[in-house]
């Protein structure tokens, strides 16, 4: 059976995990973290300030964030608006030369299932 509860709140550097965002309120659990768990099966974790050209990829690649979706309580993103990216779809965006910078200490450990690290600190905001 799959593990279902949340998992400890680690970033990639085996730190404790800091907030992405509470305006917009993000995370698969909707507290500000890119927290998961096993039930996280878009794997959540990645923290991103989103720029145009994701938002365009993304719309693209059939995920639209930018539309408001008020029956969600969705008020869609706009260009520098943080949010818990899923790890699969940002390694997509860098595939396609799309990807957004990202807080890596803001970004669940569990993101390196999916993504390597070194793909991550390309993308980095925050480390030099």
């Amino acid at each position: 059976m799959a593990e279902t509860g949340k998992q400890p709140s680690v970033n990639v550097f085996d730190e404790r995990l800091e907030t992405c965002s509470t305006d917009p309120m993000t995370g698969f659990f909707r507290d500000g973290c890119c927290n998961t768990s096993g039930m996280d099966g878009g794997v959540h974790t990645v923290c991103a300030v989103v720029t145009e050209d994701f938002l365009a990829h993304s719309k693209e690649s059939g995920n639209d964030l930018s539309t408001p979706r008020p029956e969600y309580g969705f008020a869609g993103l706009k260009p520098g608006d943080r949010w818990c990216l899923c790890a699969s779809r940002f390694l997509e965006a860098h595939e396609h030369g799309a990807a957004p910078r990202i807080r890596l200490a803001a970004t669940h450990k569990r993101t390196l299932d999916v993504v390597p690290m070194d793909v991550l600190t390309r993308y980095a905001m925050d480390i030099s």
